[in-house]
């Protein structure tokens, strides 16, 4: 398969279709090739690849993983004088200081701030890495 298709395999994987469905539809719409020994081979040594490269990613996200929840995270916001903050951190916000403290580049969209941080003190943010892998971060709140 060249393109996951559904209900019948994704990309990479070799699979069992009729004639007629690979021949009208799946090798002229680009979505799949014929099942020659040098396609299969390709096919196995892209698989082996790909396998590679997802286990280097999962090992360098549990090593970021390892340092987040070893330093806590500081965060500098507008505050008063009862402690509470004028807005609130948010997950922008949280990405920033990662970049900054860290210099790990992370998508917004991946870090979950269970309850909005309102007020100064510290506050758990968990953070997406990889597909399995989530850090817990302390993010400490300070006034500015």
């Amino acid at each position: 398969m060249r393109r996951d298709v559904k209900g019948i395999g994704k990309r990479g994987d070799i699979v069992e279709v009729s004639s007629g469905h690979a021949r009208n539809h799946l090798i002229p719409n680009g979505l799949a090739v014929e099942a020659t020994e040098g396609a299969v081979e390709n096919a196995v040594t892209q698989k082996r690849t790909q396998a590679a490269r997802e286990a280097a990613d999962r090992e360098s996200a549990r090593a970021i993983a390892a340092r987040f929840a070893a330093a806590p995270l500081d965060i500098v916001a507008k505050a008063g004088a009862s402690g509470k903050l004028f807005g609130s951190v948010t997950s922008h916000d949280v990405v920033e200081a990662i970049a900054r403290q860290h210099g790990v580049e992370v998508d917004r969209k991946h870090v979950e701030i269970p309850t909005p941080i309102r007020e100064v003190g510290s506050h758990t943010v968990h953070v997406g890495l990889f597909a399995d892998v989530r850090a817990t971060l302390t993010v400490q709140v300070r006034a500015g």
